[in-house]
C-alpha cells in the first residue's frame, strides 16, 4: 500500500484548524503533496526515508527547474506533513524532521515613489471608482496583505479611534492606525457608495461586498487586476505594480521617514524583526539627497 490519500484532507483540515492557513496557502499544499504522491509511485509511506525525500528534491531542482524559493517551500510542506503523520501515529519516524531548505537570496522589495502613489490614487478618483480607489488608499495607507484587504469585515474599522482591526497569517491580529483623511474617504464610501455593492439591500459583514463573488466580498484577482489598469491608465507600468508593492511602498516611506523599525514590524504584522529589517537595505530618499548635497565631491566644480 502506498500513501494513503486520505491523510491529505485530514492533514490539510489540520492546518486549517492549528494554524488559521488561508485558502491559497491550503491549495499550495495540496498541490506539493499531489506532485510528492505521484513521484513517490506506491512506496509505503513507512518505508519514505530521508535519503528518499532528498533524491526528491534534487529532483525539483535539476530535472524540474524549479526555483530555490519554490523547493523551499515544497520541503516547508513535507516537514508539516510528516510532522502531521508522526503526531497521528500513521509513520514509525519522522524522515522529514531534519531537512534542509535550500539557501536562496533575499530580493529587496520593489516599491514605488510617493509621486507614483499620488498618480495612482489620482488616476482611480478620476475613473470614479470609490471601491477601488479607497482600497487602493487603504491597502497603502495601513500597510495591509491583499488577502487582509479584501475580507474585512465592515466592524473591522474603528472610526472614533481611527484604526482598523486586522487578522492577518495564521489567524493573528494586530490593530493599524489609518489617517484621518482616509478614514473621512472611508466613511464616505461606506454611506454612500457601499449600498449599490449589495444586491436586494441585503446585509452583508464585509466592507467590500460583492454580489458575484462566492465569498460574497471582492477578490485579490479583481483589485490585483484593477490595480494594472490604473497603472497603466497613469504612465506607470503595470508589472511594477501589485497589491503587494503598496505594502512594501507603506513600510518604505515610513522609514524614509524616521519611523521607529518596531512599529513598522508591528503595523505589519512581521512575527520576526529581521522580516521588517530587509527595508533598511533600501537606500533612503533622504540619504541619497544627503550624500549628492554634502559630499565633498559634490561640491567640486566641474
Amino acid at each position: 500500500m502506498g500513501i494513503n490519500r486520505l491523510w491529505v484532507p485530514n492533514f490539510l483540515a489540520a492546518l486549517v484548524a492549528e494554524k488559521g492557513a488561508s485558502e491559497n496557502t491550503v491549495k499550495s499544499y495540496e498541490k506539493d503533496l499531489e506532485q510528492f504522491i505521484s513521484y513517490c509511485a506506491g512506496k509505503k509511506i513507512n518505508n519514505i526515508t530521508r535519503e528518499h525525500l532528498v533524491s526528491y528534491i534534487q529532483f525539483l531542482s535539476r530535472e524540474e527547474n524549479y526555483a530555490a524559493r519554490s523547493v523551499a517551500r515544497k520541503i516547508s510542506t513535507l516537514r508539516d506533513f510528516f510532522k502531521f503523520l508522526y503526531s497521528e501515529k500513521e509513520i514509525d519516524s519522522n524522515p522529514a524532521a531534519h531537512l534542509q531548505s535550500p539557501k536562496q537570496s533575499k530580493p529587496l522589495p520593489k516599491f514605488l515613489s510617493r509621486e507614483e502613489i499620488g498618480l495612482l490614487i489620482s488616476e482611480a478618483q478620476k475613473k470614479k471608482n470609490p471601491r477601488i480607489s479607497i482600497m487602493l488608499e487603504l491597502c497603502y495607507a495601513c500597510g495591509l496583505r491583499v488577502s487582509e484587504l479584501v475580507s474585512l469585515p465592515l466592524n473591522s474599522v474603528n472610526f472614533n479611534k481611527q484604526q482598523i482591526f486586522v487578522k492577518g497569517k495564521g489567524s493573528k491580529e494586530r490593530i493599524v492606525p489609518v489617517a484621518h483623511k482616509t478614514i473621512s474617504r472611508l466613511l464616505q464610501y461606506i454611506n454612500e457608495e457601499r449600498p449599490e455593492q449589495i444586491p436586494n439591500n441585503r446585509n452583508s459583514i464585509w466592507l467590500w461586498p460583492s454580489a458575484h463573488a462566492q465569498g460574497g466580498h471582492i477578490t485579490a484577482n479583481t483589485f490585483f487586476k484593477e490595480l494594472k489598469n490604473l497603472a497603466a491608465a497613469c504612465g506607470i507600468y503595470p508589472e511594477k505594480i501589485s497589491p503587494h508593492v503598496l505594502r512594501h511602498s507603506f513600510a518604505t516611506h515610513l522609514l524614509n521617514n524616521d519611523a521607529d523599525l518596531r512599529s513598522v514590524q508591528k503595523m505589519l504584522g512581521h512575527e520576526d524583526i529581521s522580516t521588517t529589517e530587509i527595508y533598511t537595505h533600501i537606500l533612503s530618499e533622504k540619504l541619497i539627497k544627503t550624500v549628492q548635497e554634502k559630499h565633498p565631491l559634490a561640491r567640486l566644480k566641474k
